[in-house]
């Protein structure tokens, strides 16, 4: 699969925010996109999922060619599409264990979940997820809580790589996973995401303000974002120029207002 930005202007509640991003991910790949606050990361993170709030002005977003603009949130996690949130949200009432359940029989089966609900048993799920809950170093008793309910800052976002790690998505975009997250948390994400895009051959786009968790996931790609669109791209050597010089270069190269 290939996913791809295509001179994309988006705004929310009238003020413009993506102004021309051009920007390309292929299964496989890990890309990441930088940027300081208020550069449109995570704007262009919910246009690409198709959140109601946002309008797209012009442009196009692609997946194997074909526009996915018109399609709900739904559709295009059926076509494969992921989004792990910046502030996963809690919702009582509802375990992790059968939201993770759910999710995966709709996604897999869409229209005839309801046939093959009983075709993946309990058990035969448990073992699936209770594979993904070791991998990424989480409390097997986390799957029997509510949804993000009391979940740390750390869990939270341990759990959005979990969710990805079961719906195995060909296209995932993490927005600020690593943020809040302390060392052994950002190392326990990265590794995460590059094994799911190992055994699965997802590509991934990888928001992040920071360099740290690029040290563990070393992306095949670097963007840079700034302004509304994406000014430079580049290799892993990128974001380690940022991590010594800082964004002022990038402030003094394409003016001084990120957004």
């Amino acid at each position: 699969m290939e996913l791809k930005i295509v001179d994309l202007y988006a705004s929310v509640e009238g003020r413009q925010i993506l102004k021309g991003v051009n920007l390309t991910v292929r299964e496989g790949e890990i890309h990441s996109l930088m940027g300081p606050n208020g550069s449109g990361k995570s704007t262009l993170a919910s246009v690409i999922m198709g959140h109601p709030k946002y309008t797209v002005d012009s442009g196009d977003i692609l997946l194997d060619g074909e526009s996915i603009v018109n399609l709900s949130p739904d559709e295009r996690a059926r076509r494969g599409l992921f989004l792990a949130f910046q502030y996963p949200v809690e919702i009582s009432g509802v375990t992790l264990a059968n939201f993770l359940r759910r999710a995966y029989i709709n996604l897999k089966y869409g229209k005839d979940a309801g046939k093959e609900k009983e075709r993946i048993g309990v058990m035969e799920f448990q073992k699936i997820l209770k594979e993904k809950i070791e991998m990424l170093k989480l409390d097997p008793s986390i799957a029997r809580r509510y949804l993000n309910e009391g979940f740390s800052g750390g869990e939270k976002k341990r759990c959005e790589v979990l969710q990805m790690a079961i719906l195995q998505p060909r296209i995932a975009v993490l927005d600020e996973t690593d943020s809040g997250l302390d060392i052994d948390g950002v190392k326990i994400v990265a590794e995460g995401v590059r094994a799911v895009s190992s055994q699965t051959g997802m590509g991934a786009l990888v928001i992040t303000h920071y360099q740290r968790i690029l040290n563990y996931l070393k992306p095949d790609v670097v963007h840079v974002m700034y302004g509304g669109r994406v000014v430079e791209t580049g290799g892993y050597e990128l974001a380690q120029l940022l991590e010594e010089r800082g964004y002022s270069i990038i402030e003094k190269k394409y003016g001084g207002v990120s957004g």
